[in-house]
């Protein structure tokens, strides 16, 4: 009995050992905390144009007008949405008519909760499509697109035209460009990114291939200055650039296929690791395996 009672002070003794350097540990790990946002900051692009950078969410950008404000995209949160409102007020009296909607990625729509309920919201049909599935609150519905759109669309501001163009699936199925054709100007939305690698919503029907084209038509279009969601402003020869970079993978993939290569085998050719999805969340696709996929026609 004394041995079954040493054995037991002796547990016993271990596990409260356990238990306290558990806790120091604990103790010791230093708190996390959320990265806060950069400041919502307001950058002159060209003349009445402007770009809006900081706060949660992309990249948006607003036109003055002699009589109303134009805003493009909407940012991530009502919080963001408001602090751009402010800033544009900084600026102008004028109010807010419209917002225009590159796509329908939450980065760029969820901050519409946060604009006034009488403004005109545009887009793709597509783009009102995808947002009619994802905005579940009656808040949010109240800002579903009323103006949209398949090919073209021209709005004005008294005597200046802004133009809006589709050129097809890239990013998402939705995506289109707004150009100011006398100041050479282009919102591009998120079928641009610089310093990395290009993102393709397959399960938002994008498409890699039209992405090439889009940015092909983009080119086509008189215009020097090219503002895009989640980066510095562009030139024609960044894009350029990446219409070759993203050439040349299709075409390098295409010929792996060829060789009856495995989509792993392809992958380990790019050094390409698959990054592990998040709890209820999709699985992120590289643009690879995105490029694969199409090429093979799988789901």
């Amino acid at each position: 009995m004394k041995n079954v009672s040493k054995l037991f002070l002796f547990t016993g003794l271990i596990l409260l050992l356990i238990l306290t350097f558990s806790f120091t540990g604990q103790q010791k790990q230093p708190p996390q905390y959320r990265q806060e946002p950069a400041p919502v900051t307001v950058h002159q692009v060209k003349g009445s144009i402007y770009e809006v950078k900081g706060g949660s969410g992309a990249n948006c950008g607003f036109f003055i007008g002699e009589k109303q404000v134009l805003v493009i995209d909407a940012k991530m949160n009502e919080e963001s949405a408001k602090a751009m409102i402010t800033e544009i007020k900084k600026l102008t009296p004028n109010p807010i008519k419209y917002v225009i909607l590159t796509h329908s990625d939450g980065d760029h729509v969820n901050g519409l909760v946060g604009f006034p309920e009488d403004i005109i919201v545009v887009a793709h049909h597509q783009t009102r499509k995808d947002m009619d599935q994802a905005f579940k609150d009656p808040r949010q519905r109240a800002f579903l697109p009323q103006l949209t759109f398949s090919e073209k669309l021209k709005l004005y501001s008294g005597s200046k035209a802004i133009k809006l163009f589709y050129f097809g699936p890239a990013h998402t199925s939705g995506d289109i460009v707004v150009y100011f054709p006398e100041e050479k100007v282009v919102f591009l939305g998120d079928v641009l990114f610089l310093g990395r690698e290009l993102l393709v919503h397959r399960h938002k029907n994008g498409n890699s291939f039209g992405l090439v084209k889009t940015l092909k038509s983009i080119l086509k279009l008189d215009a020097e200055t090219f503002v895009h969601g989640h980066g510095d402003i562009a030139s024609r020869s960044d894009i350029e650039g990446v219409i070759k970079s993203l050439e040349d993978k299709q075409a390098k993939i295409k010929a792996l296929i060829k060789e009856e290569k495995s989509l792993e085998e392809i992958k380990k050719v790019f050094s390409v690791e698959d990054r592990p999805a998040q709890p209820g969340r999709r699985r992120w696709l590289s643009l690879v395996e995105t490029i694969y996929l199409e090429l093979t026609e799988k789901k």
